[in-house]
C-alpha cells in the first residue's frame, strides 16, 4: 500500500509566502448504481458499534483551495467530528525534536530522497492573517496578536464547539523521514516527545515572523496523531530511515507519548490527553508492528485502508484503491508470503486476531480502531471496456491532472463533475463491495454511496470504533461524501454475516488504559434496546462477565448498578474506564 498523504509547503518571500505545489490528495464522490446485485450476507444477530469520526485537516489547504477553517463551520463539519487531526508536522532533521520552520518540501518529486528534510510550514500554522471574512468568528486578525494564522482559527473553532478535539498529526507520506532516528534510543524519544509537548500542547512557539512566544498555541491542541510511514519498512517515501529496530522502537515511543501525555493531563486538572496513530493495512508493513503491544498505548488505530492500488501502477491493470474484500477476480500479485492481496478485511483481521502468515500476532482491540476512509479519487486514462466496464484492464497511464489538484491519476469530485455524478458511468463489485467509474475511457476508484455503506457495515459489525477520513480538502462544498460516512457511521448494521460476526474471544492484549469515546454528548448511534430508567430494587439484569462480547445497547448489572454498552467491548469493567469510557452507568438498580 502506498499513501500519498503529502504536507506541502511554501518558502517566505520577503513579503509572503511563495506557494510550494498543490497536495495530491484529492477527492469526490458519485452517486452509485449497481452493475451487479449485491451479495447479502446471510441475516444474522445485527450487530453495532461506536460511532467514532475522525478527519483530517491539511495545513495546506488554506492556499490553492482557498478551505480554511472556517469551512469546517460553515459546511457542517466541525459539529459532526469527534477528533480533528491536524496534519502535518515534521522532525527536525539535526535536534530529532519537533519545530517549526517556513520551507517547502519538494512533494513534487518523488526520486528526491531530501524532500522534506527541514521543511515545514510555520507560515500557515501560525503566521498567517486572517480577514474577518475568512475567520471562524468573523473578526479579523490585528497586528499585535501573538497567534494568527491556523492555530488561531482553531483555537476559534474549539471554542464554538467544545466538545472537539484537535489533535497534531506528525509525519505522513513526505515527514516521516527521521522517524526511525528519533525513537532509536529512550534518550531520543524522550527528547522528540517531551519538545512535541513543550511546542504545541504547552504552546511554547519558537517566535518567527513577529509571532509566536511562550504559551502562545497553549490549550489548542489535545494531543497527538502519529503517522508514521511506515516503520521497518522501506515502502515509504525514497529515503526515509528505517531498521529492524523500529518495531520495538515505534511501541517504545508510542508509550513515551502516552506517559508524558498523561503526567501533562494529571497536572493539568486531569485532563485527558488523546493519542492516535494512522496505522498500514498492507500485511507486509503490520507485520513491522507490534499488533498485540500498541493498544495499551493509543486511543485510536486509524487504519489507512486505502491506496491499495492506483495509478501510481502506470499501466494497470485498473483495480480498487480500498476493496472492503480481497475478489476472486483480482489480478494483482499477492503479497509475499501468503496469497493474500491487499483488502480491508485482511488488514482488520491482521490488526485483531493476526496472521500466521505474515507473522502478525494481532491482539489489537477492536473498539479502538477507526476504519479509514478515501476523500479523493484515483485514476487511470485509455482504458478499454473489456468484458467488465473497465475493471481490471490495461491503461495507457494515469488520468490527466486537473485544474486544482495538478497531479496525474488523483482528482477532486467537483473535478469529475460528469464522470462520478453520472449514474451511467457508476459500478459496483459485489465481490470486494466496492464502487468504480468508468466513462469509455477513464477509470476512477473511489468511495461510491454502496461501498460507503458497506464499509460502515462491515465497521459496526466487528465493533470498531468508527471512520476516519482522510481528508477535509478534497470535498466538495456540500461535503457530500464527509456526510455520506458520518450517516453511515452513526447507523447501525442490519445483519451480519459469517463473514462479518465480531470475534468471540478477547483482545490477547487488553488495553491497560480505558479507550476513549466521543466527547462528551451523547453518542448519535442509537442503542437497539434504548436504555431505561431503573426502578429501584435489586439487579434483575444479567451480571457483567469479564469474558463475552456486548455491543451497543447490551445492558448488565454490576456492582449495584445498570450498565449500557455504547459500543463493542469486551473484558472492560463497567465503573472502571470513567466517563468516557464505554459503559454508561443507568443507575442504582
Amino acid at each position: 500500500m502506498q499513501s500519498r498523504k503529502r504536507a506541502l509547503v511554501a518558502a517566505a518571500t520577503s513579503a509572503a509566502l511563495a506557494l510550494g505545489a498543490l497536495t495530491a490528495l484529492v477527492g469526490g464522490l458519485g452517486t452509485a448504481q449497481a452493475d451487479t446485485a449485491a451479495a447479502q450476507p446471510a441475516a444474522a444477530a445485527a450487530a453495532s458499534s461506536g460511532g467514532v469520526k475522525i478527519a483530517y485537516y491539511d495545513q495546506w489547504s488554506v492556499y490553492g483551495n482557498a478551505f480554511y477553517p472556517k469551512n469546517l463551520d460553515t459546511e457542517g463539519i466541525a459539529g459532526k467530528l469527534n477528533i480533528l487531526n491536524y496534519s502535518f508536522e515534521n522532525i527536525d532533521p539535526v535536534n530529532l525534536t519537533c519545530f517549526e520552520a517556513t520551507k517547502a518540501s519538494d512533494s513534487t518529486n518523488e526520486s528526491n530522497p531530501n524532500a522534506g528534510d527541514g521543511a515545514g510550514d510555520a507560515f500557515a500554522d501560525y503566521q498567517k492573517s486572517y480577514g474577518a471574512d475568512i475567520s471562524v468568528n468573523g473578526t479579523a486578525d490585528t497586528w499585535n496578536q501573538p497567534l494568527v494564522g491556523n492555530f488561531n482559527q482553531l483555537k476559534q473553532l474549539k471554542a464554538k464547539y467544545p466538545n472537539l478535539k484537535i489533535v497534531a498529526s506528525l509525519g505522513g507520506w513526505t515527514y516521516s523521514k527521521y522517524f526511525s532516528d528519533a525513537a532509536a534510543t529512550d534518550a531520543s524519544r524522550k527528547k522528540l516527545v517531551s519538545s512535541c509537548i513543550d511546542m504545541f500542547i504547552k504552546g511554547n512557539l519558537p517566535v518567527q515572523g513577529g509571532y509566536g512566544g511562550t504559551g502562545s498555541a497553549a490549550g489548542i491542541f489535545d494531543g497527538f496523531d502519529i503517522d508514521w510511514e511506515y516503520p521497518g519498512s522501506p515502502g515509504g517515501h525514497t529515503g526515509n530511515h528505517y531498521s529492524a529496530n523500529d518495531t520495538a522502537n515505534y511501541t517504545a515511543l508510542a508509550a513515551e507519548f502516552r506517559s508524558e501525555l498523561d503526567a501533562y493531563g494529571a497536572a493539568n486538572g486531569g485532563r485527558k490527553m488523546l493519542l492516535t496513530a494512522a496505522l498500514p493495512a498492507g500485511q507486509d508493513k503490520i507485520a513491522k508492528l507490534q499488533t498485540n503491544k500498541l493498544g495499551q498505548y493509543l486511543d485510536y488505530a486509524n487504519i489507512m485502508t486505502y491506496d491499495m492500488h492506483g495509478a501510481f501502477e502506470t499501466n494497470g491493470p485498473t483495480n480498487f484503491q480500498d476493496p472492503l474484500y480481497q475478489s476472486p477476480s483480482d489480478p494483482s500479485n499477492p503479497v509475499s508470503p501468503g496469497n493474500e492481496k491487499y483488502s480491508t478485511d485482511h488488514a482488520i483481521t491482521a490488526w485483531t486476531t493476526g496472521d500466521a502468515a505474515y507473522g502478525i500476532p494481532g491482539g489489537f482491540p477492536a473498539n479502538k480502531i477507526t476504519l479509514g476512509y478515501p476523500t479523493y479519487y484515483r485514476g487511470w486514462s485509455g482504458v478499454a471496456a473489456g468484458s467488465n466496464h473497465g475493471l481490471y484492464q490495461p491503461a495507457s497511464g494515469p488520468a490527466a491532472a486537473r485544474g486544482i489538484s495538478q497531479v496525474a491519476g488523483t482528482a477532486y469530485y467537483k473535478e469529475l463533475t460528469g464522470v462520478v455524478d453520472n449514474p451511467a458511468d457508476t459500478f459496483y463489485d459485489a465481490a470486494s463491495q466496492t464502487n468504480w467509474f468508468y466513462n469509455g475511457s477513464e477509470f476512477w476508484t473511489g468511495l461510491g454511496a454502496q461501498a460507503i455503506q458497506a464499509k460502515a457495515d462491515y465497521g459496526h459489525c466487528h465493533g470498531l470504533a468508527g471512520s476516519m477520513m482522510y481528508s477535509l480538502l478534497d470535498l466538495d462544498p456540500a461535503a457530500t461524501l464527509f456526510n455520506k460516512i458520518v450517516t453511515a457511521t452513526n447507523g447501525s448494521a442490519s445483519g451480519c454475516g459469517t463473514q462479518t460476526t465480531p470475534p468471540t474471544t478477547p483482545p490477547t492484549t487488553p488495553p491497560t488504559t480505558p479507550p476513549t469515546t466521543p466527547p462528551t454528548t451523547p453518542p448519535t448511534t442509537p442503542p437497539t434496546t434504548p436504555p431505561t430508567t431503573p426502578p429501584g430494587g435489586t439487579c434483575t439484569l444479567p451480571s457483567w462477565s469479564a469474558s463475552a462480547v456486548y455491543v451497543n445497547g447490551n445492558q448488565v448489572s454490576w456492582k449495584g448498578h445498570k450498565w449500557n454498552a455504547k459500543w463493542w467491548t469486551t473484558n472492560e469493567e463497567p465503573g472502571t474506564t470513567g466517563e468516557w469510557g464505554v459503559w454508561q452507568d443507568l443507575g442504582a438498580c
